[in-house]
């Protein structure tokens, strides 16, 4: 459990570091371009993924403060409980509880998520993100392999049934 936390901690430190270090070197919406495709700019968002309720009044920050805490805690526990052998497992939701709390203390700290990535492609813009958003959706990514490997395994082993069967018959 413990090497699992240091790299909850590791998303965490790198995230408040890049964040604080974007604020310090942009204004609110200033833009330089790294790549083509690719911008670092100065962002807040007030509200979930995608600015969900950014314009709500207020009452999000909170609300979101709190499913974070609740899916944290959700998420400790569910890193209790696991095996040994399951480290892909581990290591996602290592990466989703880094997310989570880089994303939570700066809603409890500014009021808003700092966010300073920005993709696009032919004049269509992805919208910006953090070191932390980024950690999530890897972690969610790492979730869904692991779940097709083990289904995969699943499915593996009812064949080998399978096969076995149908030699002794």
């Amino acid at each position: 459990m413990v090497r699992w936390l240091s790299l909850t901690a590791v998303v965490v430190i790198v995230d408040q570091i890049t964040k604080h270090w974007v604020e310090s070197m942009f204004q609110l919406q200033e833009r330089v371009s790294v790549l083509p495709f690719f911008d670092i700019t100065l962002a807040y968002n007030r509200g979930a993924a995608f600015s969900f309720l950014a314009d709500a009044g207020g009452w999000q920050r909170w609300f979101f403060a709190a499913i974070a805490v609740g899916v944290s805690i959700g998420i400790i526990i569910w890193m209790l409980r696991l095996k040994s052998h399951e480290k892909g497992l581990a290591i996602a939701l290592a990466l989703i509880l880094g997310g989570a709390l880089g994303n939570l203390i700066d809603r409890l700290m500014l009021g808003h998520v700092v966010d300073f990535l920005l993709f696009y492609w032919n004049g269509n813009y992805f919208p910006a993100f953090n070191v932390a958003d980024s950690a999530i959706s890897l972690g969610a990514v790492i979730i869904l392999y692991d779940a097709f490997q083990e289904i995969k395994k699943g499915s593996d082993a009812n064949n080998i049934d399978n096969n076995e069967e149908n030699r002794h018959e």
